[in-house]
C-alpha cells in the first residue's frame, strides 16, 4: 500500500513537471469566421468606439501594450502600412493597450507618432473576449462583422498576410 502511495505522488509530481507554457493558439478564443465579440472603447481622442457600430468597414482590432517588444516593433507597420495605406471610407482600426493606463499609453503614443485610433483597455475588457495571452494580437473584421484573419505576435510574414487580409476585405466590397 505504501509503495502504491509512493509511485502515485511520483506520478503527480513527474505529470506536474511535465506540463508546458499554452501556445498563443491554445489561448486564442475566437475563430476565422464567427461574429466577432462586440466591445465599446473610448479612445484617446475621446470618441467612443464600438465594433459592430463599424459593420460595413473591414476593421483591424490590435491588441498591444507600451512594455512588450514585439507590440513595439510591429507599431511603425501599423502606422505605415495599415493605417497610411487604408485608412478612410471603408476602413477602421483601433489598437487597444492592453492592461495599461492612459498616463502610460498617451505618452508613449505621441512619443511614437501612432496617428491610428489607440484606447486603453485597463482591464482586459475586451482583450478577454478574444484571448487569454499573447500580444501583439491582431484581429481583421470583415464588412459583415465576421472574422476575417487572426494572429499573435509579430512575425513580417504573418503580418504581410493581414495586410492581404485588409486589403482584399475592402476589395470584396
Amino acid at each position: 500500500m505504501r509503495r502504491a502511495c509512493l509511485a502515485l505522488t511520483l506520478l503527480a509530481v513527474l505529470a506536474g513537471c511535465a506540463q508546458r507554457e499554452p501556445t498563443p493558439e491554445e489561448t486564442t478564443l475566437t475563430v476565422s469566421g464567427q461574429v466577432a465579440p462586440d466591445f465599446t472603447v473610448t479612445t484617446l481622442a475621446g470618441e467612443r468606439f464600438t465594433l459592430s457600430e463599424q459593420r460595413g468597414k473591414v476593421v483591424l482590432v490590435n491588441f498591444w501594450a507600451t512594455w512588450c517588444p514585439p507590440c513595439r516593433e510591429e507599431i511603425p507597420h501599423l502606422e505605415a502600412q495599415v493605417w497610411q495605406r487604408f485608412s478612410g471610407e471603408g476602413f477602421a482600426m483601433v489598437a487597444l493597450a492592453r492592461e495599461e493606463d492612459e498616463a502610460t499609453v498617451r505618452p508613449f503614443v505621441a512619443a511614437n507618432r501612432m496617428s491610428f485610433p489607440v484606447a486603453v483597455d485597463a482591464e482586459r475588457g475586451a482583450f478577454s473576449l478574444y484571448a487569454e495571452a499573447y500580444i501583439p494580437r491582431n484581429v481583421v473584421v470583415g464588412r459583415d462583422g465576421t472574422i476575417l484573419f487572426q494572429s499573435s505576435g509579430y512575425d513580417e510574414g504573418v503580418f504581410a498576410e493581414m495586410v492581404q487580409a485588409i486589403a482584399a476585405g475592402l476589395a470584396a466590397g
